[in-house]
């Protein structure tokens, strides 16, 4: 059985990130170079759209990660 202190620090830290996450989604739209990185993929059609971040996606993955190893080392 999981103790209610280990329970409390998961739900810290679950709070934590959504907390972080909801503060990017509102400054996203202000930050310009997010979403139109060279490598970026945007397709535009008559009536289709198509966007798939890869740069972004990748910049954004080794930043979490350096992140996370910086984290983990204490």
């Amino acid at each position: 059985m999981l103790e209610l202190n280990s329970v409390g620090k998961v739900l810290m830290i679950f709070g934590a990130v959504l907390f972080v996450l909801g503060g990017l989604f509102l400054l996203g739209g202000k930050i310009p170079w997010v979403g139109r990185l060279p490598g970026d993929i945007y397709v535009q059609k008559k009536n289709f759209i198509f966007f798939f971040p890869i740069a972004t996606s990748i910049l954004l993955s080794l930043a979490l990660s350096v992140i996370l190893l910086l984290l983990r080392r204490r």
